[in-house]
């Protein structure tokens, strides 16, 4: 195993749908907080559009910052080629048309330290996932309506 490798913290990836490709640039000042931080380091950030006709094209990080109100220049060559085409079709299968989404690949600066200890004694994660903020709030009204509370609201004091 690679030095560089061994030093890494766990690998994400996002993708960010954004209805009627209106990307409003709120998030942007956030995601680079968590990179100065060093929460996070983006290993690649790249954008696409899917047209009503089903077909996804890439779209420059120019393309998306006509109005000029947005700088998005210090996320121009983020890429580690992790990303191929399947994925950008596979994304692409994910929005409705006329929609664009961003996909992050990210790498968990944060969970470097505990993985590289986690390696160095064998272990190795085996399994990963996800659980939707829709979930879990769905499960916390169902646990609330079981014990005979109105929902979250009636755990607030």
């Amino acid at each position: 195993m690679s030095d560089a490798f061994e030093d890494m913290g766990p690998v994400d990836f996002l993708v960010i749908e954004f209805p009627g490709n209106r990307m409003t640039g709120e998030g942007f000042p956030l995601l680079l907080d968590l990179v100065d931080r060093g929460v996070i380091r983006v290993l690649d950030l790249l954008f696409v559009r899917k047209d009503v006709d089903g077909s996804v094209v890439g779209l420059e990080l120019a393309d998306l910052d006509g109005d000029g109100r947005l700088d998005l220049s210090v996320f121009e060559g983020a890429s580690s080629g992790l990303l191929g085409q399947d994925d950008i079709d596979e994304a692409g299968m994910a929005l409705e048309p006329g929609n664009a989404a961003g996909i992050l690949v990210y790498e968990n600066l944060w969970a470097a330290p505990l993985a590289r200890a986690l390696r160095r004694g064998g272990a190795q994660l085996v399994a990963g996932g996800r659980i939707p903020v829709q979930a879990l709030l769905a499960s916390l009204e169902a646990a609330e309506a079981a014990e005979g509370g109105d929902g979250p609201a009636a755990s607030r004091p």
